[in-house]
């Protein structure tokens, strides 16, 4: 990591631009489940500044240090993020009954969700980020355990909160009765 010391404002630049990238999404995406106008575009938006402020971060850890590791991963899923999200927007698939309006608001059910996923992830980062963030048998993704056990807590309850309330407050009685029979 000595190499990379000259180099420390380009990195911290890379943290200030991937946090707002960050926010971008997490706005975009609860527009997106709110079904917001423009919601989209700004998705997009989010996932291919993402891609380009990743991918630079990943060429210039690269040239710099000879490896990319905890970036590659991000760059990746946020690839992937976006061919599938793109796939999503074809013709073929909004005429699919998964994206067809119905009476009812599904928004709260599809926020839970999300919240409860990335409950679990933040819950489980020092697992599946500790071989790419331990240097000296100190693994830095668990640098935050307090403050990441509290935020993945929240998410989950949060989550939990909004499939339960969408599914008591959102249904009548006969059609909980057909979803549980």
């Amino acid at each position: 990591m000595e190499t990379l010391l000259p180099y420390q404002w380009l990195y911290i630049l890379y943290v200030l631009v991937g946090i707002f990238i960050g926010i971008l999404g997490i706005r975009a995406t609860i527009d997106l489940i709110k079904g917001k106008k423009n919601a989209e575009s700004a998705a997009l938006v989010a996932l291919i500044l993402g891609i380009v402020t990743g991918g630079t971060h990943m060429l210039t850890s690269r040239a710099l240090r000879g490896s990319s590791k905890p970036v590659d991963f991000i760059v990746y899923f946020t690839i992937i993020t976006l061919v599938i999200f793109l796939l999503f927007r074809l013709p073929r698939f909004r005429e699919m009954a998964l994206f067809e309006k119905d009476t009812t608001d599904s928004s709260g059910a599809a926020g839970g969700l999300t919240a409860i996923v990335a409950g679990l992830l933040v819950l489980s980062v020092q697992m599946w980020a500790g071989p790419t963030h331990t240097m000296d048998v100190i693994n830095y993704a668990d640098a935050f355990h307090n403050a990441l056990f509290i935020c993945g807590s929240i998410l989950i309850l949060l989550g939990i909160w909004l499939i339960s309330k969408s599914v008591l407050f959102h249904h009548s009685p006969a059609s909980l009765e057909k979803m549980i029979s």
